[in-house]
């Protein structure tokens, strides 16, 4: 069983009608006693970075999450903002994140002498930078769905899974052990995001 985290933030579904019709059981989860049962774990969502902090910390999903995924090694996928909340900090809020990589969350920086809009909406290459079962199957140069004002910003350069340019070049994918994430929408992302979906359902705790 797959528990996506509710904690108050949007596109919460859209993941979960995705994976469901990949096959997957999958359950959308608030409380920590519900994740026990969970095989692996999504953080998805659209939204800021302190109220999310904020939820999962008051729900004790946090300390729950801590002992599953870093104590005990079940996989996480977080998309987007989720994928923020594996950072130590962020530009967008004073709370902690989780800390569980090395990072810390950025927004992209606008010098009035270009054409670079904030935020980043739309189509967009990612660049392969390791092999890893969750690009398995996924060509160099793979066009993927993304909307965000903040990248995260990896501390280890061994951490980036894939990179994607815009105005610079930014980590648009990364793992560390267990720990994937995601700045793109996979959900939006037609055959190739399945494809990654579909990759995570695989991986191995």
């Amino acid at each position: 069983m797959i528990a996506i985290i509710d904690y108050q933030a949007a596109n919460l579904t859209s993941v979960a009608t995705t994976l469901r019709k990949m096959g997957a059981e999958v359950r959308v989860v608030s409380q920590p006693e519900q994740l026990a049962a969970a095989e692996r774990f999504v953080l998805p969502g659209v939204g800021a970075f302190d109220p999310a902090m904020r939820v999962l910390r008051q729900r004790g999903l946090d300390e729950a999450l801590h002992e599953l995924v870093i104590e005990q090694g079940r996989p996480i996928l977080g998309i987007c903002l989720g994928l923020h909340l594996f950072a130590r900090s962020s530009e967008e809020g004073n709370e902690p994140g989780l800390g569980w990589i090395d990072a810390q969350v950025r927004r992209f920086r606008t010098d009035g002498r270009s054409n670079l809009k904030v935020p980043h909406i739309g189509w967009n290459d990612i660049r392969l930078r390791k092999p890893h079962p969750l690009v398995e199957g996924v060509p160099d140069g793979a066009t993927v769905y993304f909307a965000h004002s903040y990248f995260v910003q990896c501390e280890r350069e061994e951490d980036v899974l894939t990179t994607t340019h815009y105005g610079h070049d930014f980590a648009s994918a990364i793992q560390v052990r267990n720990i994937v994430g995601i700045q793109f929408h996979p959900e939006k992302s037609h055959r190739l995001g399945k494809q990654l979906l579909g990759n995570f359902l695989g991986l191995a705790g």
